[in-house]
């Protein structure tokens, strides 16, 4: 294919709807609709099926040919503008190569350190520290790679508390990263749930792109979960933190202990008051108004 493979039209999305830019956009031949950050505004946490952009949102419509005539470009640039009742001036348009695209967004994905020695890595980077924890992790569909504040509290968590010889549940599991950043770390078993199909496939598989498949255990229900567990790892939200205190209570053993992350700052009393009777938490740290509790069972 040649170095020019594709066209890119890019405009600033304005007070235009969403779904009416991506469907006049596919309608005009686009292959792909992408909406970006303009101004480095992060969005966090959106609700199920919620799509929640930013203040200034770039939109992205790539064409399978390049059109290398300037008059086709125009042509194309002019026609899906018409169809949403924009000027054409405000399209932005440039050759797009083909490229390897499964594996070009990863190049803005760089191996992070947690505490002392433990690492987040993606594949394609090394770490050179000789006394580093590493976890082998690319993102993929599902939650967790530390580049959230609140997994990387509990990352943190972690690497200052190392789970060794223990028994670990890693409740909401996501990508497995808590769960194999404590096998990496020592722990003797790891039991990981979600809720989530694809998070338990995920775990499963970055359990053995790490090495740690042996100690590392997915559950596709919480009842099969075993109780008598020394550490419970919750990165979840603090709605469900709070409903789960009973279910947490009769996992953990007397003298064990809960990390409880995924609640802000404003929902610190709340939870720790839920779990007031049965653990002694305490918040651990806080990092973008997100906030890590962690505590003994009593």
């Amino acid at each position: 294919m040649s170095p020019a493979a594709f066209l890119e039209l890019a405009f600033d999305l304005g007070s235009l709807d969403p779904g009416a830019v991506e469907a006049a956009a596919v309608a005009c031949g686009a292959i792909a609709v992408t909406f970006v950050d303009a101004h480095d505004a992060p969005v966090l946490e959106p609700a199920p099926g919620e799509m929640r952009l930013w203040p200034a949102t770039e939109v992205r419509c790539l064409f399978a040919s390049a059109a290398n005539a300037p008059a086709e470009q125009a042509s194309l640039a002019r026609r899906l503008a018409a169809a949403l009742l924009i000027d054409s001036d405000a399209m932005r348009a440039r050759p797009v190569a083909d490229r390897v695209w499964e594996r070009e967004w990863l190049k803005d994905f760089h191996a992070v350190r947690f505490g002392r020695r433990l690492w987040i890595c993606p594949h394609h980077e090394q770490v050179s520290e000789p006394r580093a924890v590493v976890v082998r992790l690319d993102p993929g569909l599902a939650f967790g790679t530390g580049t959230h504040a609140s997994t990387a509290l509990c990352l943190r968590w972690l690497d200052a508390n190392p789970p060794r010889g223990a028994r670990v549940i890693d409740y909401g599991c996501g990508s497995g990263v808590l769960g194999i950043a404590a096998a990496r770390l020592g722990a003797a078993a790891v039991h990981a749930f979600d809720i989530d199909p694809q998070a338990l496939i995920a775990a499963h598989d970055n359990a053995c792109a790490n090495e740690v498949q042996a100690w590392l255990q997915v559950h596709a229900s919480a009842a099969t979960l075993p109780p008598g567990s020394d550490l419970l790892l919750a990165n979840i939200l603090a709605q469900p933190l709070c409903a789960l205190q009973p279910a947490f209570a009769a996992l953990v053993r007397a003298g064990g202990h809960v990390v409880l992350a995924g609640l802000m700052q404003q929902e610190e009393a709340e939870v720790t008051a839920a779990y007031a009777a049965c653990f002694d938490v305490a918040r651990f740290a806080e990092g973008d108004g997100w906030v890590c509790l962690a505590g003994r069972r009593r």
